[in-house]
């Protein structure tokens, strides 16, 4: 496989409160390592606290408590695995069970207060850990783990029993992994393999399996952390620890739910930071697998759209399955920084170059053109009839000799190149073995990555075995799709921590001059009329039509008069919501007339359908442009949510979104344009002129600013449509819907 080196405390976003001016902030949570204690401006932390685990994995002195040496029992097994762990580790166990006098020729005490030292770490071996937690606490255990089942995984019942735990773990001062738990943590790992090592949280003990039998292919592991149903050690607390651990190379993760989205950006945010890439698999992203999450964790899975945003948003790469958990992680857990992003795909077959050339361009890959010269160069040894732009073809028989040396060097030496990879799509000795040979030799001479595809499914062959899976610096696959997923993994990762600046280094901390004045204008427990929700937009700068809200038909026409004509009139009232369908919204009036008998319309389909108005908006018409929506939403797990997409009645037909979890800058509010499949519409179609998009992107902003200082006073806004004018002439909020809590 692969070479080289590179280089918590918060708050639940559902409770987090606007900290005005004077307000003092709620107090810290326990049981973190001290660390800045900065907030944003809703009161909600910047920075990730790193929780000291070393004396976890690490302990000096280690209890067994319900310890068992009886043949049959189930704590006989897992004592007797301890025991061999805490002995390869150096530390001292000690069993506790009150009635014996000895497990497996050790002393055993009858209770944590007669151990003769303070202990680090408290494996509970014991139905129910609460009656423990307090002895413990006494004690001044650090750590303690509990492997009983029965608590928010099985339902409501048990999830009134694990908050019961998390209560009283928070009162102990101790960390407590699990419950619901098992024994990877305390796995044998090699301790013969060299480089940085993938650390491995998982949630599921047996999903991690495959990734931890990859230390038989030579790559190395260093932790496991099988976090259970997170009472109080959560996943987000390994990835900040793992984070700062030199011999980390990558993070590996199998999540089944969240624990708090705030906790867990703040944790891939210290990821970024120091360039440790991050892997996950997130089950959830259908309703079955959301469900059969939730019923083993009793974790929230979120929605599935904000967890994917917001995992690109800070850099943790999303796969799909555990095989490519395990080769995407060993990949970017070895590999040395790209120096270029072009991958050239070599081959002795000119179909297996072009196939695994259009799957690696399909997925977004770079696959430059060779310049003439090094396509002449590759001549020298490569038939003249053969394909050498990229993919390369060598026909063969030049593997076989010196040349096969030869053009791959030529091919590493071009500075476009930083990727090579050779599909060997099936053993064909001895050209496949010099071939294989030549690539690993090769490899050992060049900082740029090598990757082979074999695709054996045997997988017994010498070249495969020995040279292949023998060499630190071949990244070697078994299906394209797993060496394409993994490539754009690393390329992607490097490009994105390469300027990686964080968003909660740029949020704000104190609340803008809009924030009174928004704040003033909400209605706790209320949905705001149009003409509110449009006071709520102009306090934050958003750009809304010249339009007056009237009572009367006179006044109508007086408005039209100053507003211009044409103009648009629209009832407006705290119940509308869905004011087309009703009949409530009336466009292109050009007179007096018109206006008058719009208003008198209006207002009588209000009263026959019942719905009380504040007054009748009377709107300057805006036509050109393209419509968006721009919206904020609250999450379960990340608390404020915004959306941008295709306004108008495309936003329910062609659900053409984007979303980001605040707080989030430019680079973001851009990347989350590209994104739209509509994105051509904002670059002009079909004769019409380009939009603006940069005001497009200013609303959002500002946007964003609202959803981060109203927190979750607001629970749903909704600008739509937002026009976008042509270039240079801005954006206006047409329409605005917003929902106070």
């Amino acid at each position: 496989m692969l070479g080289s080196t590179h280089g918590t405390f918060t708050t639940d976003p559902r409770r987090a409160r606007v900290v005005a001016c004077g307000e003092t902030p709620a107090p810290a949570v326990h049981g973190h390592a001290s660390g800045p204690d900065e907030l944003d401006v809703s009161g909600r932390p910047l920075h990730a606290e790193v929780p000291d685990l070393d004396r976890f994995f690490r302990p000096e002195s280690v209890a067994v408590i319900g310890a068992s040496d009886a043949e049959g029992r189930p704590n006989t097994g897992i004592t007797r695995q301890l025991i061999a762990w805490a002995e390869r580790v150096g530390a001292r166990l000690h069993p506790v069970h009150p009635t014996r006098q000895s497990v497996f020729g050790l002393p055993c005490f009858p209770s944590v207060g007669d151990l003769p030292e303070q202990v680090d770490l408290a494996v509970l071996l014991v139905g129910d850990p609460l009656p423990v937690i307090e002895e413990l606490a006494e004690e001044k255990v650090k750590f303690a783990v509990a492997f009983a089942s029965g608590f928010a995984e099985t339902g409501a019942e048990g999830a009134v029993a694990q908050a019961r735990l998390a209560a009283a773990v928070e009162r102990s001062g101790l960390r407590l992994l699990g419950p619901n738990t098992n024994l990877n943590a305390f796995e044998r790992f090699r301790d013969d393999l060299e480089g940085p090592a993938i650390a491995l949280i998982t949630q599921s003990g047996h999903q991690g399996r495959p990734v931890f039998t990859m230390q038989e292919l030579g790559v190395r592991l260093s932790h496991w952390a099988p976090t259970g149903n997170e009472a109080d050690l959560e996943t987000s607390d390994f990835i900040s620890y793992f984070a700062e651990q030199p011999e980390v190379g990558a993070i590996a993760c199998y999540v089944e739910g969240l624990k708090d989205g705030r906790s867990f950006l703040l944790a891939a945010d210290r990821a970024a930071r120091r360039g440790v890439p991050v892997v996950a698999v997130k089950v959830g992203r259908t309703e079955t697998g959301a469900r059969m999450a939730a019923s083993h964790t009793g974790k929230l899975t979120g929605a599935d759209a904000v967890v994917d945003a917001a995992m690109r948003q800070f850099g943790v790469i999303r796969v799909d399955g555990l095989d490519e958990l395990q080769d995407t992680s060993a990949l970017l857990a070895r590999a040395r920084t790209p120096q270029a992003d072009g991958v050239v795909v070599y081959s002795i077959s000119g179909g297996t170059g072009a196939h695994f050339s259009d799957l690696a361009s399909e997925s977004g890959l770079s696959l430059p053109t060779l310049s003439d010269a090094k396509q002449a160069e590759l001549h020298q040894w490569i038939p003249e009839y053969l394909n050498v732009a990229n993919p390369v073809d060598n026909g063969g028989h030049p593997v076989g000799d010196w040349r096969g040396r030869k053009i791959i060097d030529a091919i590493l030496d071009d500075p476009e190149v930083g990727v090579l990879i050779c599909p060997i799509t099936g053993p064909f000795p001895p050209m496949s073995d010099k071939l294989a040979q030549d690539l690993v030799d090769a490899a050992e001479q060049t900082d740029k990555l090598v990757c082979v595809v074999w695709g054996s499914p045997v997988g017994t062959e010498d070249a495969y075995r020995s040279t292949l899976l023998g060499s630190s610096r071949v990244a070697t696959f078994r299906t394209f799709a797993n060496c394409i997923t993994a490539v754009r993994a690393y390329l992607d990762h490097h490009r994105f921590t390469s300027g990686y600046r964080s968003p909660f280094d740029e949020a704000p901390r104190s609340p803008s001059p809009s924030f009174r004045k928004a704040q003033a204008l909400l209605r706790p427990g209320r949905q705001l009329s149009e003409h509110a929700a449009k006071q709520l937009l102009r306090a934050y700068g958003i750009r809304v039509p010249r339009e007056q809200l009237v009572t009367s038909a006179a006044a109508a026409v007086r408005a039209a008069g100053l507003v211009g004509y044409p103009v648009v009139m629209k009832a407006s009232g705290a119940q509308l919501a869905h004011k087309t369908e009703l009949g409530l919204v009336k466009i292109g009036l050009t007179s007096a007339s018109q206006v008058r008998d719009a208003y008198r319309e209006l207002t009588d389909i209000a009263r026959y359908e019942g719905i009380p108005l504040d007054g009748v908006l009377v709107c300057q018409m805006v036509e050109k442009g393209v419509e968006m929506v721009v919206g904020v939403t609250q999450d379960e797990l990340f608390g404020p949510t915004v959306t941008v997409g295709l306004g108008g009645v495309l936003v329910e037909v062609l659900r053409d979104a984007a979303v980001r979890v605040p707080p989030f800058g430019e680079d973001q509010a851009k990347a989350m344009l590209r994104e739209l499949r509509g994105r051509a519409l904002l670059d002009g179609v079909r004769g019409a002129p380009p939009a603006d998009v940069e005001a497009l992107v200013e609303v959002v902003l500002r946007v964003q600013r609202m959803a981060l200082e109203l927190g979750d006073e607001i629970s749903e806004l909704d600008i739509n449509p937002l026009m976008v004018l042509p270039r240079g002439q801005g954006a206006v909020a047409l329409d605005a819907l917003a929902i106070c809590r």
